[in-house]
């Protein structure tokens, strides 16, 4: 046996593994791009060798054999897959064979001359099934299988949503066999593996596997409750023809019904075609589904037929394929970061491979448990993934290939910039009455600013334009004033002098004035700027706003017991017991004392404001205390029979069942009966009196805010002032301002330019409002404009 020999049997039994694992099993074991290389290889070895072609060969067949779990289909057309074109001159050599097997004057072959008619559309990244109807209702359902042979899925494909039971209208032949492409949009793909990972079940690597492994559940309860769709692209058998072209079938198949891709177009010739491609390819992350390239067909059903088939493939056909997004490389390391809060970070170092086009020579791995769910290790082979401007992500670990030598990841003991403790984080969870610690995912470093990765991106993202917005001050310049030993904390900022600074490099005695300038100006800043700018873990700058604008002052803030800041908008408990912490770290009080003592003047501080006074109550403190049994219905009740929290926490049963079930009443009881509970509840009411929050006011504060409880959305551009300035405006009324518009929005304001959010809010027949009648309301609510 000769060498070409040798690897051509390697090779098939190499894709045959992958071709169960892909079509029969749904775990793909490695990107499509390198199963696409083996299959060339192969091939073009058996191009060169046409005496050891096999009827079995893996490039003689389609997919796989069908699942013994399903009863099996026999196609009556088979199935066939398509070829590939990955560069334009594939596409050309495709666009000549037509040319000439058509026997049509060639004139140009390279765009010019004879111009042959093709459709085009995405090549959806699903699985290929093929629905069977009789005198207008689906009788059958079936997966490609091995291209002759694939599986019964027909009661699944009828809880597709889109797929129709019955034709609409009439005129449909009698047998009608459509084929077609079952798919998970986006945006279904990450609803279903949140679901998935909230019940503790498999989540799956991508939205193709996500809509196989739905589609072939021997459940169909369970696929049922999958957001699957259906998007049909061709006939099979037919009793009747409908059309002369088939771009006409697929209209015609619309007009009955089924759905076909909205991006359908008709090129009139390659050229054409080659700007579809480039075109969408463009628009191919904004698309609301997974795309892997573009299908060019002939249009004219005359020409098809008289081009026919290939052993596996139509002549008629391509798929011109994008830049893979999934690639295999080798794991070199593991390297970590520190990043501004001290989250100490897994990153992957590769072996340099291109993906979408892009070479790729590190990746993320967002944290140690995502490590330990990929069982990586370094020497691994991995498969990389790359969509769009996403950072590159290892998405699995070839085991097959991986090495003797293998090394497991460890995260390090001490931090690997400045030596301190690294220490897992810890999450806080109310649940029955009770609060839990658990380990977090996130390891940190607790050198804090004594470490001077954290320094430095604290002190970068302290100036960062949208916190104290310090011009002159990137990246370069704050590593030299951290090196130089000039800065030591963002306080030292407004202690440096003109002498200082000229002679670094890239300074100048201009740029220094300049620099000195912007410090001074950064010096009344907004209270929501100045607690963004402190760089709280998980504290953004729409948090910021919420505690600023609620809360009122700098004091009131740090001094925020957890349990009270959870009152806030969006602030859960793992949130305020991070906020909670950082303020009670003595090193970070002691800069925000320097800070104040070198000249900053917060603005916009007050009083509480009256959306958080109004949130709160005591029936609502007593429901927030999770007591179990006793929900806000509950709380109101026993509030309005003991008035009091000390009431409530002295009360015997006697005088709890008077408001309460004796499961609710019995619950208070063994709840207050643990005295951290009923201290955590004192503290919770003082501190809230301390704030200036007193029962019984509620009603009152609520009238100072018209649009308490109302949501509204901004769209499009605004000319007389900013999307953030309207934003702070509705929000000072008590309206939440969200990103996105539905049944529940009150309002929606729209400018020049907007689109999607108008479009549905007219559909949804919200009340809108454009710039000239929002200023004239806001105006009518005292505020200036």
């Amino acid at each position: 046996m000769n060498a070409d020999e040798a690897r051509i049997l390697k090779l098939r039994a190499e894709l045959r593994d992958y071709n169960h694992y892909y079509h029969v099993l749904d775990a793909p074991k490695v990107p499509d791009a390198e199963y696409d290389r083996l299959f060339r290889e192969l091939r073009n070895l058996e191009e060169l060798h046409p005496e050891l072609v096999t009827s079995d060969s893996p490039t003689q067949r389609v997919g796989s054999a069908a699942l013994f779990a399903f009863s099996q289909v026999r196609h009556a057309v088979p199935m066939l897959s398509l070829g590939n074109a990955f560069e334009e001159s594939e596409l050309f050599e495709f666009n000549r064979r037509v040319i000439e097997g058509l026997d049509l004057p060639a004139g140009d072959l390279f765009g010019g001359g004879q111009s042959i008619e093709y459709t085009c559309e995405p090549k959806l990244d699903g699985l290929a099934v093929s629905l069977l109807y009789r005198d207008g209702l689906l009788v059958q359902g079936a997966t490609r299988g091995d291209g002759t042979t694939g599986e019964d899925i027909s009661v699944n494909v009828r809880t597709v949503r889109n797929i129709p039971l019955k034709l609409n209208g009439s005129g449909w032949p009698a047998v009608l066999e459509v084929r077609g492409e079952v798919f998970m949009s986006k945006a279904g793909f990450e609803r279903l593996n949140a679901t998935q990972m909230e019940v503790g079940g498999k989540t799956f690597a991508n939205p193709r596997n996500a809509a196989a492994g739905s589609l072939r559940q021997l459940d169909s309860k369970i696929t049922a409750s999958r957001p699957l769709e259906f998007c049909c692209y061709g006939l099979g058998q037919v009793s009747a023809n409908i059309a002369d072209t088939h771009i006409g079938n697929l209209e015609q198949l619309k007009a009955w019904g089924l759905p076909i891709s909205r991006e359908l177009k008709l090129a009139n010739g390659i050229d054409q075609c080659l700007e579809y491609y480039r075109d969408i390819g463009v628009r191919r992350n904004d698309l609301a589904y997974e795309i892997d390239g573009v299908v060019f067909k002939v249009n004219s059903l005359a020409y098809q037929r008289e081009l026919g088939f290939r052993a596996r493939e139509p002549r008629w056909a391509i798929a011109h394929k994008f830049p893979a997004m999934e690639e295999l490389t080798e794991l070199l390391d593991v390297e970590f970061q520190v990043g501004r809060t001290g989250a100490v970070t897994p990153v992957a170092r590769l072996k340099p491979v291109k993906v979408a086009g892009v070479t790729v020579a590190n990746a993320t791995l967002h944290n140690m448990d995502e490590v330990a769910r990929l069982g990586l290790m370094i020497g691994d082979t991995v498969i990389i993934r790359r969509a769009g401007d996403v950072i590159p992500q290892v998405m699995q670990v070839v085991l097959e290939r991986r090495p003797d030598n293998a090394r497991p990841v460890h995260i390090p003991e001490q931090c690997p910039v400045c030596g301190s403790q690294v220490e897992r984080t810890q999450l806080v969870k109310r649940s029955k009455g009770k609060e839990t610690v658990s380990e977090g995912a996130v390891y940190r470093c607790v050198g804090r600013l004594a470490c001077a990765a954290q320094l430095k991106q604290a002190i970068i993202h302290f100036v960062s334009r949208r916190a104290m917005d310090i011009e002159g001050l990137g990246e370069k310049s704050v590593e030299q004033l951290v090196d130089e030993g000039l800065v030591s904390s963002p306080a030292d900022l407004y202690t440096l002098g003109f002498e200082q600074i000229v002679d670094l490099e890239g300074f100048a005695e201009l740029s220094s004035k300049n620099l000195l300038e912007a410090i001074e100006d950064s010096k009344r800043p907004t209270l929501a700027r100045f607690i963004y700018a402190l760089g709280i873990p998980d504290v953004g700058e729409e948090t910021a706003k919420v505690l600023a604008r609620s809360l009122g002052g700098l004091e009131r803030i740090m001094a925020a017991l957890p349990q009270v800041l959870t009152y806030l908008p969006d602030i859960g408990l793992e949130v305020a017991s991070e906020i909670h912490a950082f303020f009670e770290d003595e090193h970070n009080r002691t800069v925000i004392a320097q800070l104040l003592e070198r000249g900053l003047q917060l603005q916009d501080q007050g009083e509480l404001h009256p959306e958080f006074a109004a949130s709160t109550s005591l029936a609502g403190m007593i429901a927030k205390l999770d007591i179990p049994s006793v929900g806000p219905t509950g709380a109101e009740k026993l509030v309005a029979r003991l008035e009091t929290l000390d009431k409530i926490i002295a009360a015997d049963g006697i005088d709890l069942r008077q408001a309460l079930t004796i499961k609710q009443a019995t619950a208070v009881r063994e709840f207050f009966s643990v005295a951290e509970n009923a201290e955590r509840a004192r503290a919770v009411e003082a501190q809230l009196r301390e704030f200036g929050m007193h029962w019984g006011s509620e009603k009152k504060l609520v009238e100072g805010l018209p649009l308490a409880g109302q949501t509204w959305v901004l769209t499009g551009s605004l000319e007389r002032m900013s999307r953030d300035v309207a934003k702070d405006k509705l929000e000072s009324l008590g309206a939440k301002v969200a990103g996105s518009v539905s049944a529940k929005t009150h309002c929606v304001v729209a400018g020049p330019g907007a689109g999607s959010k108008l479009t549905k809010a007219n559909e949804l027949g919200l009340e809108v409002l454009d710039e000239d009648a929002f200023i004239a309301f806001l105006n009518k609510q005292g505020i200036e404009a």
